[in-house]
């Protein structure tokens, strides 16, 4: 039997990833992640650092993809959460913009360009009680006469609010019989809208991800880059949305879930029973717990690179796209989330203190939960995919 030409093709993917994010790098982030958290203060100077190495601008490089983006990201979230999630957002619509460019499509040319120039992206889509995600929007979009459009409207979880240059928005324009949505890019200079200073928050806090309220402010023609209908669709954009976004979030659950492992085993080995007089990684039920967790992330890795190469490679997955993107998210923010539970057990009374790492790391990934899709969402979606519509 032929050996296959690229035995180990994850692993030279990291490989790449730690040639971004050097060991040195990441410790400096979770000595800084400490503090952001404690202080609820935005992650300047780790946005200093990966703009200088250049990290923001991954999607522009011809020799990277979503397969490289989401192992790089997996890498920081070991260090500094709530550095990548808010990181993420950039890396999204750079994403997007490069995967509709390899699909034929260069409306979203100018975020590579602008990205390349260091104009920094963010997302202004979410929106409270708005489960239809990008279906529809609460958000009133106005014709401005020229092309243009005046957007009116709260949005939320605006992550890298002290920072972005181009604010993603979409709102909904009622004016004819059959509504549409428009999307489209603010720049930061214009008028028309508040960054509220309101992200006080239980974890992720150095995101700040503030409310950002927009009262009519103009996305000028050159801006307006979509506009569909109501409702579900099968427009390009959609996937690559998706696809990147639920993508590069199991990516930074992931990475949660694999630090926190590593810190179970060192708790393990450094923590010492004094009734067995011997470290607690002889324990058998503590050795159970490790086991565990480590076994709950060994099935995300595989999953994660799967999904992303196939998104690089183009692979046509059919109908069980969108459901094999919202498994992989529901998969690896629920993971994460119950490896970091057995991590507090195996560390003990120390993890209960806001110091400990596993605290921080605790709080920051229960936000995986309210990240789109929800559980009851994704299901649906899985549901459709294998059953059909109900």
């Amino acid at each position: 039997m032929s050996e296959p030409k690229d035995p180990d093709q994850r692993r030279s993917t990291a490989q790449l990833a730690a040639e971004l994010l050097s060991d040195e790098l990441l410790e400096r982030f979770r000595r800084r992640a400490a503090e952001y958290d404690a202080e609820n203060r935005f992650f300047t100077e780790d946005l200093q650092e990966l703009q200088e190495l250049g990290y923001l601008k991954l999607f522009c490089r011809t020799d990277s993809g979503l397969e490289l983006a989401s192992a790089a990201q997996r890498r920081l979230a070991t260090a500094a959460p709530a550095t990548a999630l808010a990181i993420n957002m950039h890396l999204v619509w750079t994403g997007v913009a490069r995967l509709l460019l390899e699909r034929g499509d260069a409306s979203l040319h100018f975020v590579l360009d602008e990205a390349a120039a260091g104009e920094i992206f963010a997302f202004g889509n979410s929106e409270a009680g708005n489960d239809s995600v990008l279906f529809d929007s609460t958000t009133l979009a106005e014709p401005a006469g020229d092309g243009g459009y005046r957007f009116t409207g709260r949005k939320i979880f605006t992550s890298l609010s002290p920072a972005w240059t181009r604010l993603g928005v979409f709102g909904k324009d009622a004016s004819s019989a059959e509504p549409q949505l428009v999307h489209g890019f603010i720049d930061r200079r214009s008028s028309g809208y508040q960054v509220f200073n309101d992200w006080d928050t239980l974890g992720m806090r150095a995101s700040q991800s503030n409310t950002t309220l927009l009262e009519g402010v103009l996305v000028p023609a050159e801006r307006i880059f979509r506009k569909l209908p109501v409702g579900p669709n099968r427009d390009p954009l959609i996937f690559a949305i998706f696809a990147c976004f639920e993508t590069l979030i199991a990516s930074v659950y992931a990475g949660i879930g694999e630090r926190a492992v590593q810190l179970a085993v060192l708790a393990a080995q450094r923590r010492h029973s004094q009734k067995n007089d011997a470290v607690l990684a002889s324990d058998p039920l503590v050795r159970q717990r490790v086991a565990r967790a480590a076994l709950l992330m060994d099935g995300i890795y595989p999953q994660l690179a799967a999904v992303a190469r196939d998104i690089d490679q183009r692979v046509d997955r059919g109908a069980q796209w969108f459901a094999s993107l919202v498994g992989l998210k529901i998969r690896s923010t629920e993971a994460a989330r119950e490896v970091v539970d057995l991590a507090i057990k195996v560390g003990g009374g120390a993890s209960y203190f806001t110091g400990s790492e596993l605290a921080r790391l605790y709080r920051d990934v229960l936000a995986g939960q309210f990240h789109p899709s929800s559980e009851d969402s994704a299901l649906n979606t899985i549901a459709t995919a294998w059953l059909g519509p109900a």
